[in-house]
């Protein structure tokens, strides 16, 4: 398995999500993978399989929901030349391409009706039918199938089969979001960072400020481990010191002062409370070894403008924007924060 699929974790209510999956790899049965986006349903779809005894065929991957309805069935279940417009010559399905391995199928929800009554099939009897044909092919596939969606909900609203659910959901592994993994943001966070350092060729890796780790520890993760993902290796490669521990964290990539004001978003409780500030996070001192207050409001106050000067690529008017200040005011706080080693060359306009 490649660095990019491992799965990373200690918390039980992880690890008791995983060690399930892994117990249902060795039967032939059909395996439902829930969770919100960016919880690792396709990880512990591949983990199914490589635990498998199908290891060694193929393991085919369809999104449900990248396709048009008018093409999903085609793509599942193959087609006969001339079977429609555009069907040159006959074409394998997925499930062809994955005889004798696994067949992933995610976002399954968004499945249409006529796709769902021929996946039945297919999974009741071991046979799809091309589009345009009449003679059906046998196949031995293994389903497993992922949804953030709650299909029991669905079922009762009449947006999915009840019969194809009872065939699919044999076992079904229910992974939970990170803001459930206690303990495990210090884990994945040391995990991206390093390997974000190595691929910048960093010589060492120094770990990120205990504040910072708070601050990551605190925040909800709405896009969970993906999120982390990208918000950490976002953090270690805008960072310009690699013997100084990251000491700054940006959660929002969007943030700028020149974002079109009609797509800029209203406050949320995330930007608000566990932010506190629509800058990249800076780090605040213990306060419990707070010994001169004066001295640690400076810190903190250079901290801030420092950070927006570096966002902003040291252009003082657009770092004043960004923080609430005018462009006398940031000036004035730099002459007497000892920032001017950063005046490059703004000048008043």
């Amino acid at each position: 398995m490649d660095r990019g699929s491992q799965v990373v974790g200690e918390s039980f209510a992880f690890l008791d999500s995983i060690e399930r999956a892994s117990r249902a790899a060795a039967l032939n049965r059909p395996v439902l993978v829930v969770g919100e986006r960016g919880t690792g349903k396709e990880l512990v779809a591949e983990r199914l399989h490589r635990l498998s005894p199908r290891w060694a065929a193929p393991l085919i991957v369809m999104n449900c929901a990248a396709l048009a309805e008018t093409l999903i069935e085609a793509e599942l279940f193959g087609h006969e030349a001339g079977a429609f417009t555009g069907a040159t010559r006959a074409r394998e399905g997925r499930f062809e391409e994955a005889d004798g391995g696994t067949l992933f199928l995610d976002e399954l929800a968004t499945l249409s009706a006529g796709a769902q009554e021929r996946l039945l099939r297919a999974v009741e009897y071991g046979e799809v039918t091309r589009i345009g044909s009449n003679k059906p092919l046998r196949v031995d596939v293994r389903i497993v199938a992922a949804t953030n969606e709650n299909l029991p909900s669905l079922v009762d609203k009449g947006r999915f089969r009840a019969d194809l659910l009872d065939r699919l959901a044999f076992e079904v592994v229910t992974l939970p979001p990170l803001r459930a993994r206690t303990g495990d943001v210090p884990v994945l966070t040391n995990h991206f960072g390093r390997r974000m350092a190595s691929e910048l060729e960093w010589r060492q890796w120094p770990g990120f400020s205990p504040g910072v780790m708070e601050v990551l520890e605190r925040y909800d993760w709405p896009g969970n481990v993906r999120e982390l993902r990208n918000t950490v290796e976002r953090a270690v490669y805008r960072w310009q010191d690699e013997d100084r521990p990251i000491d700054a964290v940006d959660f929002d990539p969007f943030l700028s002062p020149w974002m079109p004001k009609m797509l800029t978003t209203a406050s949320s409780p995330i930007l608000d409370e566990q932010r506190g500030t629509a800058e990249p996070v800076v780090a605040r001192q213990n306060t419990a070894q707070v010994r001169d207050l004066r001295a640690a409001v400076s810190a903190y106050e250079r901290d801030i403008i420092d950070q927006a000067l570096k966002r902003c690529r040291y252009n003082q008017r657009a770092a004043a924007k960004t923080i609430g200040l005018s462009y006398d005011q940031i000036r004035h706080a730099m002459k007497r924060l000892g920032l001017f080693e950063h005046d490059v060359s703004e000048k008043p306009a």
